[in-house]
């Protein structure tokens, strides 16, 4: 690949969300600032009323929508069980292990796969890409809650915390209204749009506040494993999956950038808000995201092509 390609290529795309998280990141720096609370706040409203918006307004049909949930799903799945096997054959403690599932399993495909998407290939490719977003979105919320709450709970401790997870009730809301064909008033509406609309741009910064926290962690083994399994093994994965789930143009563009993206700002959400290794998982999310653009810049020529 020519090098002007890929500078161009990640000038583009990928550097205007770094500066918007990189502002966050001299935010969290010079003015204290608790991300925790703002991150409670895309917890609890920005990212359920986003979901929410996004499965209501969706015009995908029905097969494009549940391929792109069984690609998204299946890839989760393969990494998740790589994750599980090297950690035991590591021999990682259950905290660690779980840090580890959540930051592998779960990439940022909102706040920084979403936009990156709709940079590189357009509309199109983003419709796919919110669906994957919702996806895994969905997923976090529930087996990543779970995993997040197995750090330190049993199995039914966990379980019962699912049940205080906004995101499942805004799902099961959007789908009620899509069945019945029903509209929000225009108060509500307005109100679901300006949240949703919102939602990206204060995950950006949260991530830059977030990776201003970062504390560098001594558990190398973990973080080198799941940053690997996310930046390389995880595209891998994706472009051989896309093959049998018939993923072909747009369809393929946004569904493997967002398998390929570095773990999610919101898995450190989830590790201080359930007792997991907040410093392992903070330091996975930093690291993965300053490499990314080695990992996702040649990729997005190769399937611009």
């Amino acid at each position: 690949m020519p090098l002007d390609e890929l500078f161009t290529t990640f000038a583009n795309n990928i550097l205007p969300i770094l500066l918007i998280s990189g502002a966050g990141f001299l935010l969290g720096k010079t003015i204290s600032i608790d991300s925790r609370s703002l991150g409670r706040v895309v917890f609890y409203i920005f990212s359920p009323s986003l979901v929410f918006n996004m499965l209501a307004h969706t015009k995908l049909n029905s097969s494009d929508i549940f391929s792109t949930m069984g690609f998204t799903v299946t890839v989760c799945f393969v990494i998740g069980l790589l994750t599980l096997l090297f950690g035991k054959l590591f021999g990682f403690e259950r905290p660690a292990l779980m840090a580890i599932f959540l930051t592998s399993t779960f990439g940022n495909t909102g706040n920084y796969g979403l936009p990156l998407v709709a940079f590189a290939f357009g509309t199109e490719a983003l419709t796919f890409a919110t669906i994957c977003y919702v996806t895994v979105s969905l997923m976090s919320m529930t087996f990543g809650v779970l995993a997040a709450s197995l750090g330190h709970m049993d199995f039914k401790a966990a379980l019962t915390g699912l049940c205080k997870v906004p995101t499942l009730y805004a799902v099961a809301l959007a789908a009620a209204l899509n069945s019945f064909h029903f509209e929000l008033p225009l108060p509500l509406s307005r109100t679901v749009d300006l949240a949703a609309n919102a939602s990206i741009p204060v995950m950006i910064v949260l991530l830059g506040l977030e990776l201003s926290r970062f504390e560098w962690s001594h558990s190398l083994r973990p973080l080198s494993l799941s940053v690997t399994l996310r930046l390389l093994i995880a595209p891998a994965v994706a472009l051989l999956l896309a093959i049998p789930f018939g993923l072909q143009g747009a369809a393929r563009q946004g569904n493997v950038i967002e398998a390929s993206m570095p773990a999610a700002v919101m898995n450190t959400v989830l590790a201080s808000e359930y007792g997991l290794d907040s410093s392992l998982v903070t330091a996975i999310v930093f690291v993965g995201t300053i490499l990314s653009p080695l990992t996702l810049t040649p990729l997005l020529v190769y399937l611009g092509r």
